[in-house]
C-alpha cells in the first residue's frame, strides 16, 4: 500500500487578483524568484509583475531580499 501525502497551500483571503494569486502560488512552490524568473515562468510582463509584487509587499505577504522575492514568514 502506498501512502499518499498531500500538502494544502493556504491562500490569503485578501488576494483577489488572479495574477496576484498566481505569483503567490509560484513563490510558495519555488521558494524564491527574481522578476525575470517570474516573467519567464508565468509569461507575464515585467511592468505587471512589479505592480503585483509591490502590492503583495504592502500587504506583508512577500519580502524582497536583493533581487529575489520570497513569501513573508509568519
Amino acid at each position: 500500500m502506498i501512502a499518499e501525502t498531500t500538502s494544502r497551500l493556504s491562500m490569503p483571503t485578501e488576494l483577489r487578483s488572479p495574477r496576484a494569486k498566481l505569483v503567490y502560488l509560484f513563490l510558495s512552490m519555488h521558494g524564491t524568484a527574481t522578476v525575470g524568473e517570474l516573467q519567464d515562468s508565468l509569461n507575464m510582463k515585467k511592468i505587471a509583475l512589479y505592480s503585483i509584487l509591490k502590492c503583495l509587499q504592502k500587504q506583508g505577504l512577500i519580502a524582497k531580499d536583493g533581487e529575489r522575492y520570497t513569501l513573508q514568514s509568519s
